[in-house]
């Protein structure tokens, strides 16, 4: 029987480049766009010879990338061998299999399962893995076709869509000009990884989640099954890309939306030190080990909606971007701790405000819901004009204090990246965000995470997300479909591509 697992991909409205160090938050929102992960046996019976079999096969499937890989597992050690074209492979797939049935092997050694896993194991396993068009860029395709920039040409789009790599991916200075595959940075790596780490942990018996047609109405998962995926998950994920970064995309892609403080580094010594050790050994000191991120559930207030936009001028490189900033922050002591600090308050400020108006929302909802309806169409210089006792005076005041404190993340912003030399809020994006910040009913509108020119959010009142579209549209801005979900790691009824061919033919017969 197949388990399939799905995660979201993610949104960090503050905490860019902050996030990096302890014990500054981040906002983070998970979104719609979800990666999913199909796990089934290669074969139903078991050859009765397989028992003394030292090797397991595994076969992993893209059809987005029609890409196929294959691989014999060790059934001692969980490390892969690829027998495959190694073009055919991913990394961050690689790893999330190896660390999930070495975690696997560990757990059910402990539980008295081995036998049960063992027969699993020996039976294969065959992965599918896809991820919602809103991943990737099809920007390409629309013009290519002459359709509007619009979210109603994205709409057009089969589900899962074939993906195009990038033809200009030549070498400058030995690096690659463009990324094989055009992302909007909803953290595809981060979700694709979590997918396939709690899939695998659920089909294999070590960890059980919640159903996502059940999300709303069952009991979240166990804290500690929540917990062994995210170990999991953030390990293998950092080891896939050669560095410890902060983890908010992957504690995101588990948990959902949240206020997030990172990890301690130190957590993955063990795992950074593989060469020297045996996979299982360090699965055993990743499974020891106290994880101390912190993570408080948050979500945008009601009747507030976040629009996402491709901006189509090229993608950034946030390592390399982190990398400047870091060199800035080494050479100019002083002036980076004094906009760290400001950019910190600001950040705080923000966070203050939005709690406050969940709290309106959920004590004086009838008040929040005119005040919302009332300003959603109106630009933010009348909004105190709409205020009719002192609660809704009070809601106006907080609304127009989180415009405030994120003028000032911008500007802070917009510093850092002169001072350091990265466009963290380029010219462009300058021009396009303040544009959208004088429209009716606009909360916000920034570059997300690390900045640069992958896209642009926007956070909107009531029912003005309509005419924010309209206008992205008209200046070249492709507005994505995605959109926040506060839910994390779920796992599906069965393939979602059936789901949305299904969908599909019921709204072809309705018209």
């Amino acid at each position: 029987m197949a388990v399939v697992a799905s995660a979201p991909g993610k949104v960090l409205v503050t905490g860019g480049y902050l996030v990096l160090e302890r014990p500054n938050p981040g906002i983070v929102l998970s979104t719609t766009a979800r990666f999913y992960a199909i796990v089934k046996p290669i074969r139903e019976e078991i050859d009765p010879g397989s028992w003394a079999w030292a090797w397991t096969d595994v076969k992993v499937t893209s059809p987005q990338l029609s890409r196929e890989a294959t691989y014999k597992m060790s059934l001692t050690h969980s490390n892969l061998q690829c027998t495959s074209s190694r073009d055919s492979s991913n990394p961050f797939v690689e790893r999330a299999l190896e660390y999930s049935v070495a975690a696997a092997k560990a757990i059910s050694y402990d539980k008295g399962t081995k036998d049960e896993l063992d027969r699993l194991l020996l039976q294969g396993l065959d992965i599918t893995i896809i991820g919602s068009n809103d991943f990737y860029s099809y920007r390409s395709q629309i013009e290519v076709h002459g359709l509007p920039l619009t979210s109603a040409s994205l709409e057009l789009l089969p589900p899962f869509s074939s993906i195009t790599f990038n033809e200009d991916n030549g070498s400058q200075g030995g690096a690659k000009s463009k990324p094989e595959v055009a992302k909007t940075g909803l953290g595809s790596s981060a979700a694709m990884t979590t997918s396939v780490v709690a899939a695998l942990l659920c089909y294999l018996g070590i960890v059980e989640l919640p159903y996502a047609s059940k999300a709303r109405t069952a009991a979240r998962a166990a804290d500690s099954d929540l917990d062994l995926v995210h170990a999991i998950a953030q390990s293998a994920h950092c080891i896939a890309q050669g560095k410890i970064g902060s983890g908010f995309d992957v504690c995101a892609a588990v948990y959902g939306s949240q206020r997030y403080v990172r990890f301690s580094p130190a957590i993955l010594s063990s795992a950074q030190a593989l060469g020297g050790k045996q996979l299982p050994d360090v699965i055993n000191d990743i499974l020891k080990e106290k994880w101390d991120h912190e993570k408080v559930k948050f979500s945008l207030p009601p009747l507030m909606s976040l629009l996402l936009g491709e901006p189509g001028t090229g993608g950034s490189s946030t390592p390399s971007m982190v990398g400047f900033v870091k060199q800035w922050q080494k050479s100019d002591p002083q002036k980076s701790t004094e906009t760290w600090k400001r950019l910190a308050n600001a950040n705080s400020m923000l966070e203050l405000e939005l709690n406050k108006l969940n709290k309106f929302a959920l004590d004086q909802w009838d008040s929040y819901k005119q005040v919302i309806s009332s300003c959603s169409g109106y630009p933010h210089e009348k909004w105190a004009g709409q205020t009719t006792d002192q609660t809704t005076e009070s809601i106006v005041k907080s609304l127009l204090g989180a415009r405030e404190a994120f003028v000032e993340i911008r500007f802070q912003m917009q510093l850092m990246g002169k001072e350091a030399g990265v466009p963290i809020e380029p010219e462009s994006q300058t021009q396009l965000l303040d544009a959208t910040m004088s429209m009716k009913g606009v909360l916000l509108a920034g570059v997300p995470g690390a900045g640069g020119y992958d896209a642009v959010f926007a956070i909107i009142l009531g029912e003005a997300t309509g005419a924010v579209s309209e206008a992205w549209s008209s200046h070249g801005v492709l507005p994505l479909l995605v959109r926040e979900n506060p839910h994390g790691v779920l796992l599906e009824d069965g393939d979602p591509r059936a789901r949305e061919v299904s969908s599909s033919i019921s709204s072809i017969n309705i018209n």
